[in-house]
């Protein structure tokens, strides 16, 4: 079953329960046409870059969007696959495992949607389509464990912008973090354990989340501490030592500094040191995408290896493995707890959106 292939909704069907599924979002397609408008729209949120508006559109228009598009659409092109983009062809089979889940334990009275922040299918897009399914409450699940405002604020801003076009609002709940979650922490560890009994043990184990400007942090956003926490419950429940592990940042553009250590820096001083073997873990990433395939697993391989280093394995992120799905059907019922559809309510008959009595 496709989370789009839910029988459908028609006027005078009872209300439901809408999930909102998100992630940060890819391009249309892996060219610099496509590419520029993908980054025009990530690189303008305010949340995403905090510079004055003026100073920044300069920066923006005058320089990046005239020199990234064509770097980056070589990246993406060394990760596309013929199912199109791999972060969207994971979020996809991720939002249709969900709703299959979903669908076998409560019926049509739960509909999961799949959205973007950034480029298709779009937040607006995605709401739409659960206001024609007459949802009246809605649940929205951002794919990022740790809080950010970089991410999940970002997702609170597009969603309630697009609500305030609407003239009857749902009931609205909001999953903000999950860095801490049990299921989550276990669904990690076990995706090590099966790495590692593939592979054997490493020497080093090293969690690279991406990173944020050092002043963000500075300012009261907690994602550094929450990074620090999901490793160290990760690192706990493995009985790893503290001299066989370590938390570094990947992904840092600009002058400013980012949070350290860095995970290409940490990389090339391992390879210098000697290590024997390293693994790779991004658990801040619920779905393998550009920075996962193309970053990690590629370019900072090529890091490694070049200083001297030994063997390098990435361990991928848990995409649709069936724990990080049941991870995800944990977190819906908890949050949805109490709304008629986890209690068996009966449910109200309404209107569809836009009909008048």
């Amino acid at each position: 079953m496709k989370y789009k292939d839910v029988p459908g909704f028609e006027h005078g069907t009872p209300e439901s329960l809408g999930v909102l599924l998100l992630n940060l979002g890819t391009p249309d397609a892996p060219t610099p046409t496509a590419v520029r408008r993908y980054l025009s729209e990530f690189l303008q949120d305010p949340r995403v870059v905090e510079i004055p508006r003026p100073i920044w559109w300069l920066i923006l228009h005058g320089v990046i969007l005239r020199v990234r598009p064509g770097r980056s659409a070589r990246a993406y092109q060394a990760v596309w696959t013929d199912r199109g983009s791999p972060l969207l062809d994971v979020a996809g089979r991720q939002a249709d495992s969900l709703q299959e889940r979903l669908y076998e334990r409560y019926g049509r009275t739960v509909r999961v949607e799949l959205g973007m922040r950034y480029g298709n299918p779009s937040v607006s897009d995605a709401l739409g389509r659960l206001k024609e399914a007459n949802v009246r409450r809605l649940l929205v699940l951002p794919l990022y464990p740790q809080y950010s405002a970089t991410t999940t604020a970002s997702v609170f801003d597009a969603v309630t912008d697009e609500l305030r076009t609407w003239r009857w609002l749902p009931e609205l709940r909001f999953i903000n973090h999950y860095h801490d979650d049990p299921t989550y922490i276990d669904a990690v560890v076990a995706s090590i354990r099966d790495a590692w009994e593939e592979k054997g043990e490493p020497e080093r184990l090293l969690f690279s989340f991406h990173g944020i400007p050092k002043r963000y942090f500075m300012a009261g956003d907690p994602y550094h501490c929450h990074c620090h926490k999901t490793a160290r419950m990760v690192v706990e429940a493995l009985g790893l030592p503290e001299d066989r592990w370590m938390v570094s940042f990947q992904s840092r553009v600009g002058r400013d500094e980012w949070l350290q250590p860095y995970t290409d820096e940490t990389l090339k001083l391992w390879g210098t040191d000697g290590v024997s073997s390293v693994h790779v873990i991004a658990p801040g990433f619920s779905a393998d995408c550009l920075e996962t395939l193309e970053e990690i697993d590629v370019e900072n391989r090529g890091y490694f290896l070049e200083a001297g280093g030994g063997e390098y394995h990435y361990i991928p992120c848990l995409n649709d493995d069936p724990a990080h799905i049941d991870m995800m059907v944990g977190l819906v019922e908890r949050h949805a707890s109490g709304w008629p559809e986890m209690t068996g309510e009966e449910l109200a008959v309404e209107p569809a959106w836009g009909t008048a009595d």
